[in-house]
């Protein structure tokens, strides 16, 4: 498939998605592009169902009706160059690796015009990188919260990015794409490894939050405890899990673990009701809770196969400087358990 020049793809609804929205559908059946990017055509009028022109990104699709999706050639990218500091792990001709740190938003959008990784990519990348994502997320195959540090992929070229994002959309399914991250949570599970399988959506009252819904889309995060922290009480207070993702949700990790009663640390989004928690923490440990500003999640291990030569390619990153703080005053507040990592 060439994704460097204009063309149109045609698609019938199968059984399975009837009454799916149809931005959902498209963005299953052509992955190259994210939702958003087909929510866009969709609204610019390049989407047609049986012939009728549909506008409605949230239009419910029938079985047997016959989608076509008018794909205009890549754009220009003109987002402004920004000469932001990055933190390259590795990089070629295909892709760059970078290890994010937490407050760089990922690319821009109402309110981050500039300031953003994307800014920060188009002067260390210059023209080279990939167009198929939308003029605002050249090379953007995956993105992590504003506040989650860690490792992210970008691709510099076309045939990048459709590998790329046919490896995120499969998980490691049938590759050896995998993501891990290393999460500081509220509490101690009560046994030492388990799988959370809950469907998310939007939250049905505050449409900038995720939450558990029936009616969602599927959600797998699998999570491995790795250290247990004991508050100034003697008991256990807080967790260190290494958590690896069979789908890619917004917000997947910090809503799942909300879900089973152990939010991440400093997250105030999912996680507001445990600050009464920080009374049991040492002076040190709360001290370095406070400093921190952000929920504690890192993203620590990324996994992929080379878009060119096939090879996998497997990353780990260490914990940044504020969360290597907190993990050493919760050590130093008394006994622990250790795993193995």
């Amino acid at each position: 498939m060439d994704l460097t020049q204009a063309r149109s793809e045609t698609l019938v609804v199968a059984a399975e998605e009837a009454g799916e929205r149809l931005d959902r559908v498209l963005a299953a059946r052509v992955a190259e592009l994210s939702r958003s990017r087909h929510k866009a055509l969709i609204l610019a009028g390049r989407v047609a169902i049986d012939g009728a022109t549909i506008r409605d990104p949230g239009h419910r699709v029938n079985a047997g009706g016959t989608i076509a999706l008018d794909l205009p050639a890549p754009q220009d990218v003109e987002i402004k160059a920004e000469n932001i500091p990055l933190t390259v792990v590795f990089e070629d001709d295909e892709l760059i690796v970078l290890d994010k740190p937490a407050g760089l938003v990922v690319h821009p959008a109402a309110g981050n015009w500039s300031g953003t990784l994307v800014n920060a990519l188009i002067a260390h990348c210059g023209g080279s990188l990939s167009g198929v994502g939308g003029e605002k997320r050249p090379g953007i195959v995956h993105r992590l919260d504003k506040n989650t540090s860690g490792l992210m992929v970008v691709a510099k070229t076309d045939r990048a990015h459709a590998s790329l994002t046919r490896q995120f959309a499969d998980h490691g399914r049938t590759g050896a794409m995998r993501r891990g991250y290393l999460a500081f949570v509220w509490g101690a599970p009560d046994r030492p490894r388990g799988t959370i399988d809950k469907p998310l959506g939007r939250h049905p009252h505050a449409r900038d939050k995720m939450a558990v819904r029936q009616d969602g889309r599927d959600a797998v995060t699998h999570w491995r405890r790795l250290e247990t922290f004991a508050g100034s009480d003697g008991k256990p207070v807080a967790s260190l899990l290494a958590c690896e993702l069979e789908t890619g949700r917004t917000h997947q990790i910090r809503v799942h673990l909300a879900h089973i009663g152990h939010p991440l640390m400093g997250d105030s989004v999912y996680g507001p009701g445990f600050k009464t928690k920080a009374a049991r923490l040492t002076e040190a440990a709360a001290d370095s809770l406070a400093a921190l500003g952000r929920q504690a999640l890192h993203a620590y291990v990324l996994a992929i196969e080379h878009p060119a030569t096939g090879k996998v390619l497997e990353f780990r990153k260490e914990l940044p400087a504020d969360l290597a703080c907190l993990r050493k005053s919760l050590h130093d507040a008394g006994p622990q358990v250790s795993e193995n990592m």
